[in-house]
């Protein structure tokens, strides 16, 4: 038997999610700006404190678990001053009931690792977000500078 009122329901409430998800993205990136001036407190908000949360980022190695992801993000903004994300760029977004997944490119521009001249580079950034507690939380994060083809691949300069 067809029930409508639940159909509607769960339309309605996916359609929620998604709205909540584009909201926790937002604030992503506008963390991400933040971050690019030296601030982690509004990324590590955003993070997910338990052990399985992970970080990969251009100033380290990867780290596992949120005592360690803490303070690599805290190490990375340290390095950026007067900076910011001067854009995203979407390249796809996965999407289901507790994850979702986006893979971006990111435009920044800043002061970093103590230089005076203020530099502009590109991430290629991949994040996923899990929900937690009816909140949505950041698990991982993966940036790097690769953004062009180059026929060496790994072997690059």
């Amino acid at each position: 038997m067809f029930d409508e009122r639940a159909c509607i329901n769960f339309f309605n409430s996916c359609k929620c999610r998604h709205l909540n998800i584009q909201q926790v993205v937002g604030k992503y990136h506008s963390a991400c700006d933040e971050f690019s001036r030296g601030d982690s407190v509004p990324v590590k908000m955003l993070f997910s404190h338990r052990d399985d949360v992970t970080l990969a980022n251009p100033f380290g190695p990867a780290v596992r678990g949120w005592a360690n992801v803490s303070e690599a993000l805290d190490f990375a903004s340290s390095r950026f001053k007067e900076g910011g994300v001067t854009g995203f760029e979407q390249i796809a977004m996965y999407d289901t009931h507790e994850l979702v997944t986006l893979l971006e490119v990111e435009n920044w521009k800043g002061k970093v690792s103590g230089r005076q001249d203020e530099s502009t580079f590109v991430l290629r950034v991949t994040s996923t977000f899990r929900l937690e507690d009816g909140d949505w939380k950041l698990i991982h994060r993966h940036a790097d500078p690769i953004t062009t083809f180059h026929s060496d691949g790994p072997l690059r300069s």
